[in-house]
């Protein structure tokens, strides 16, 4: 009996003094190439010779806005830090990140259905609900009449931010991280919270960058798992 308790007094020491598994960082843009991504724009589909609107440029990943579209990872990702760095290139304008990405052009042949991510000016941090929703504090005073409340055409699918102000200067790099925890998702722009939603619909998928009217550079998109 005393050697078994022994045994086993070694096992759990050993387990408990096991190194903890340290968390995976990975860049998901290689400052070359779109390797990795795949692009979504339907004009590419209507003419042959509309430009793919996500190019490479001096080591950034560039969306020059036009036309419309989504330039999507090939994997499927779920609990992770998402950091982003990107600047308005000239006019600013409007994009996104979106995550939990799945069905492809499921709102206004256009989006894919998931949570996106504002990053337009002056509104960045926003939550907007594409064929998937969240909860949030103060739900009534941040989206509007609950009776109006929706996921598809036509519906309140805006959630406005915490905090006003965030953004960098035109020109200046912005920080944003997205945190994606189970059902939670959490946001930061330059280090202040600007966004904290519950219940998500969805808990995995894609993750994808807008082109939507103005030209946005990135020159980071790192994510790091949270296992």
């Amino acid at each position: 009996m005393k050697k078994y308790l022994a045994l086993a007094i070694t096992i759990v020491s050993m387990s408990c003094s096991a190194p903890k598994k340290e968390p995976v960082s990975k860049s998901l843009f290689n400052g070359k190439d779109l390797s990795g991504w795949h692009v979504d724009v339907p004009d590419m589909d209507k003419d042959t010779t509309a430009r793919n609107p996500f190019i490479v440029r001096d080591g950034y990943l560039v969306s020059l806005g036009v036309p419309n579209g989504h330039l999507i990872t090939d994997s499927v990702y779920h609990d992770y830090l998402l950091e982003v760095e990107y600047r308005f290139v000239g006019e600013p304008g409007n994009c996104g990140v979106l995550v939990h990405a799945s069905t492809p052009r499921a709102l206004y042949a256009m989006f894919p259905q998931s949570m996106e991510v504002q990053m337009m000016h002056e509104n960045a941090g926003d939550f907007w609900c594409i064929v998937e929703d969240i909860a949030v504090p103060d739900m009534e005073s941040r989206r509007g009449p609950k009776e109006n409340w929706g996921i598809t055409e036509g519906k309140e699918r805006r959630i406005v931010n915490l905090a006003d102000g965030t953004e960098k200067p035109l020109g200046e790099w912005n920080a944003m991280k997205i945190e994606c925890i189970g059902n939670t998702i959490t946001v930061w722009l330059n280090d202040v919270l600007v966004n904290k939603g519950s219940d998500c619909t969805a808990s995995q998928g894609q993750i994808a960058v807008q082109a939507e009217g103005a030209e946005v550079e990135f020159r980071k998109i790192m994510l790091t798992e949270k296992k």
